[in-house]
């Protein structure tokens, strides 16, 4: 059996986004890896879809200093049910509402292989915008970008967030 066995763990920094930790595993073969291994909370996020388009944001992300398509997502708060922050971040990061269903997509684990995060996302195409983006400071701009664009974005390397990348693919099939 290929499993990883995780012998202990030990706790390098804490705060309220993040854990990361040391953990001593073993691999099948007996050897001991002293590996990392960050926990993050869950976050959800919606895919809009409109008239053959999808709303994205256009956003700068510092610690790869890239920009880059994304979906609105963001953390799922304590006691609150991924549909909801998914809406809530639609908001937020948008300045549309989702006045209809919300179908879930897709459930996404980023990079497995370092961090516990998990994304669940959601699809909505019933949609008012209710004004300016509360957080405003998420993007440079929000735009309706065709669903036909997709595949040469990624080609192109504007959409390579992975959470981004594989819910717009999961729309596309």
């Amino acid at each position: 059996m290929m499993r990883w066995q995780v012998n202990s763990k030990r706790t390098l920094y804490r705060d309220q986004w993040v854990h990361l930790q040391t953990a001593d595993v073993e691999l099948p073969d007996g050897r001991h890896l002293d590996h990392r291994l960050i926990e993050t909370g869950p976050g959800a996020g919606a895919v809009v879809v409109k008239d053959e388009k999808v709303l994205l944001l256009w956003r700068h992300r510092f610690i790869t200093d890239t920009w880059g398509w994304e979906i609105p997502i963001g953390g799922i708060e304590e006691g609150e049910s991924p549909e909801a922050a998914a809406r809530r971040e639609l908001e937020e990061e948008t300045g549309w509402r989702s006045v209809g269903t919300m179908h879930y997509l897709c459930y996404i684990q980023p990079s497995p292989g370092l961090m516990t995060a998990e994304h669940h996302i959601f699809k909505t195409e019933l949609v008012q915008h209710i004004g300016a983006p509360i957080d405003g400071f998420e993007s440079e701009r929000i735009e309706w970008i065709p669903l036909a664009d997709i595949g040469s974005l990624i080609d192109k390397g504007d959409i390579s967030a992975a959470t981004t990348m594989s819910a717009l693919l999961r729309c596309l099939i």
